[in-house]
């Protein structure tokens, strides 16, 4: 399964010196669909991702920390390994959910 994630692709969007390009569209309402990217070791702090769909995401290694993710879909998303010193997750994501795919890889079960 990790050989299938290193082959997907990066979304070009999603890399830093796009960031405000991204963060224009969020603002317009015209969110880029990140459903199943691979955005595993970015830095994905500089992005507005409060209100993003993120289900099936690859965030291994990625830099979450101190996002706002309280409105985005994480349901199915990995962050094993990932940066989340004072990212705010959906209340609805338990600790115990969060922690579980932190540590070990499990994809985030997030109640609808």
């Amino acid at each position: 399964m990790t050989t299938e994630v290193k082959r997907t692709p990066k979304p070009s969007i999603m890399y830093e010196e796009n960031a405000s390009q991204f963060n224009k569209l969020t603002a317009e309402g015209k969110q880029p669909d990140l459903t199943n990217a691979n955005l595993s070791d970015l830095d994905l702090r500089p992005f507005n991702l409060k209100e993003a769909n993120l289900s099936g995401c690859y965030l291994r290694g990625a830099n979450l920390a101190g996002l706002d993710l309280s409105g985005a879909c994480l349901h199915g998303a990995s962050i094993k390994n990932a940066r989340i010193s004072g990212c705010l997750f959906p209340a609805s994501i338990s600790a115990e959910e969060i922690s579980l795919s932190l540590d070990h890889g499990t994809r985030i079960r997030q109640p609808k």
